[in-house]
């Protein structure tokens, strides 16, 4: 019996099946050819005037892997690459301590004090984490896939037993992912503002810990989209009253005029992980378990 064709088999070859046929012929191949497929010539792709098609791609790619696996919702949490584990800091201490270095000594002991914000970051990931595991729509956290307080965030949601993003940046001196990142939603970026859109594309809370001029940038970007009206408004929270009124003295922006009466308010300060969920459930329908789609009557 003669086999017949599918209704809906494809009317063309697909991009990646053309990439596979046979290799160049001699006579036209070399740096100089024109005749490679141009969305397999790296020359090409990588030239100054195919920077929009690049940065359309590096739009593309996160949001469609995202999408494929049904991701809706995330936590980003911001903050210091520096700030270390307990662990680590006890150990480094340890180590200054060993070879008599005062000025080693007096910088371990800062970061000892340091890490309990890698901690709290850890510990805050692991209860958002927990409480999506029963979710229909779970709430993914979201760093920027380095060491520190973002390695902190994704190691809180791995021994949750849940999955976490990670969105890497190519910078001079490499920054590795950290090891905690869920593989397939390890992402690496070379445009910033590209890597920033995509931490608030899907963010239902954006969440920062003491950092330098990084976090301070995804901070405030952060705070000027929600306080001109460019993006919703969601919470904001940020770790350790202390440190940043220390940094910031944000009464004087008020009282200067730089920012209205109210402003202020678009954040919150918190101390302790549990103080930022309790914040969340405030803000959000979070209790719920599997009937999550449910709607109560």
């Amino acid at each position: 019996m003669k086999k017949r064709n599918p209704l809906t088999a494809r009317n063309f070859p697909s991009a990646k099946e053309e990439a596979k046929k046979p290799v160049i012929p001699p006579r036209f191949d070399g740096d100089i050819s024109a005749y490679r497929l141009a969305f397999v010539d790296d020359d090409f792709l990588l030239r100054e005037e195919l920077r929009p098609v690049r940065m359309q791609l590096e739009l593309l790619k996160p949001e469609l892997m995202q999408q494929e696996q049904g991701i809706k919702s995330t936590l980003v949490i911001f903050g210091s690459a520096r700030i270390p584990s307990r662990d680590g800091a006890e150990q480094a201490l340890a180590v200054a301590e060993k070879a008599g270095d005062a000025a080693a000594m007096a910088r371990a002991r800062t970061q000892l004090a340091m890490s309990h914000y890698y901690e709290e970051a850890r510990r805050f990931a692991n209860i958002v984490t927990r409480a999506s595991l029963e979710r229909e729509q779970p709430i993914y956290v979201v760093t920027g896939g380095g060491p520190g307080i973002m390695e902190a965030g994704n190691r809180g949601a791995f021994e949750a037993g849940g999955r976490s993003i990670g969105l890497n940046i190519v910078l001079p001196h490499e920054q590795a992912p950290n090891p905690y990142i869920t593989p397939e939603l390890c992402f690496r970026f070379h445009y910033f503002a590209l890597r920033k859109m995509h931490f608030l594309m899907r963010s239902v809370a954006l969440v920062a810990f003491p950092g330098g001029f990084g976090t301070l940038d995804e901070l405030f970007e952060a705070l000027t989209l929600i306080q001109t009206g460019k993006c919703r408004r969601r919470p904001v929270l940020m770790f350790g009253r202390e440190f940043w009124t220390r940094l910031i003295n944000f009464e004087v922006l008020v009282e200067t005029g730089m920012i209205s009466p109210g402003d202020e308010n678009l954040f919150h300060f918190v101390e302790t992980a549990e103080e930022a969920w309790a914040l969340l459930e405030n803000e959000y329908d979070l209790n719920p378990g599997p009937a999550d789609a449910a709607e109560a009557p």
